[in-house]
């Protein structure tokens, strides 16, 4: 995260494209130590090493990795006897681990540990007689994962406030809630004022759901994002994170648009931009950061100037099987 930017220019007539780069960006704790568990199971057990989904969402990194060895699959039926497996950082439901048990594969586990929290969350939830109110994105990994920890019907997956208004749970039902770990922080506050608003007696998580990571990220894009005409975030269709730092920065007053790679932009886009902002979703890596900078010098003479909002110092232990 630590380029090193040149020192701003006062913006002037005629004065070059400022540009601000948001800090925190790009990878997460988890996101690191799902990549390095993929990368030391390659080096422990030699090539090739499944899979199961992509590791994190960007394909320059499971290119990477396929690269290296790595076979990424989607389901344990493409697993063949003998090798190892690993699960990726969104989490799976607790059938996979088991039937990988049954089949006698090695597996490893890379959930985020802060995905791994809201699994636990769920069952003292249940545990505890609550039927769960489970806020995300119907589809997503993540959201699959937390949903398969516990039986059928002990968790509704509610997406909107309408979702909320339509429950039919009475007032003193026993209802507590949990949420993926990367949402809009605003519209994650909406729904929770709504699902209390509904249930005065709901049971709250003891944490934030929502990730430090994806927090930070958004909050480092309001800071920039009303300053600028057009915001760039790279990361992939596929990852929530960095489809809610699109959305953020549109709130915000500025044009957003999603990139994968610097080849996706539209020279176009910089047509009277005067201060452009840009960020990285939190499986995107700091080489392409880099790679987007680069492109756009080549399209104007820039002066570029990192806005940092949040240090982050976090790091995760890995799996056992990787620390003999």
């Amino acid at each position: 995260m630590n380029a090193p930017f040149p020192s701003p220019v006062p913006p002037s007539a005629g004065s070059p494209l400022r540009l601000l780069i948001a800090a925190p960006r790009g990878f997460c704790a988890g996101v690191d130590r799902a990549i390095e568990i993929v990368e030391r199971a390659i080096e422990i057990y030699g090539p090739p090493v499944y899979v199961r989904h992509e590791i994190v969402h960007n394909k320059f990194v499971v290119d990477s990795l396929k690269a290296k060895g790595a076979v990424f699959v989607e389901t344990l039926n493409e697993v063949p006897d003998g090798v190892p497996v690993i699960f990726s950082a969104h989490g799976v439901p607790k059938s996979v681990p088991a039937e990988a048990t049954a089949r006698g594969l090695e597996w490893l586990d890379a959930t985020c540990p802060l995905v791994s929290k809201v699994h636990r969350q769920a069952e003292r939830q249940t545990a505890a007689g609550h039927h769960i109110l489970f806020i995300g994105h119907a589809g997503h990994p993540e959201v699959i994962g937390t949903l398969g920890q516990l039986p059928e019907g002990a968790m509704t997956l509610v997406e909107t406030v309408e979702d909320v208004a339509a429950l039919t749970f009475g007032p003193d039902d026993e209802i507590s809630y949990i949420s993926q770990t990367t949402l809009s922080v605003d519209d994650t506050a909406d729904m929770i004022a709504a699902i209390q608003a509904r249930f005065p007696n709901v049971v709250a998580p003891k944490g934030e759901d929502i990730c430090y990571a994806t927090s930070n990220r958004q909050a480092a894009v309001k800071q920039i994002a009303p300053l600028c005409q057009l915001v760039l975030v790279i990361g992939s269709p596929k990852s929530s994170n960095s489809l809610r730092l699109v959305e953020v920065a549109e709130r915000s007053g500025a044009i957003a648009h999603l990139v994968q790679r610097a080849t996706d932009i539209d020279p176009a886009w910089l047509d009277g931009v005067d201060c452009l902002g840009l960020t990285a979703g939190a499986s995107a890596p700091e080489e392409l950061v880099n790679e987007v900078v680069a492109r756009i010098r080549e399209l104007r003479l820039v002066e570029a100037e990192e806005i940092v909002t949040a240090q982050e110092h976090i790091t995760f232990k890995l799996p056992r099987q990787l620390t003999r």
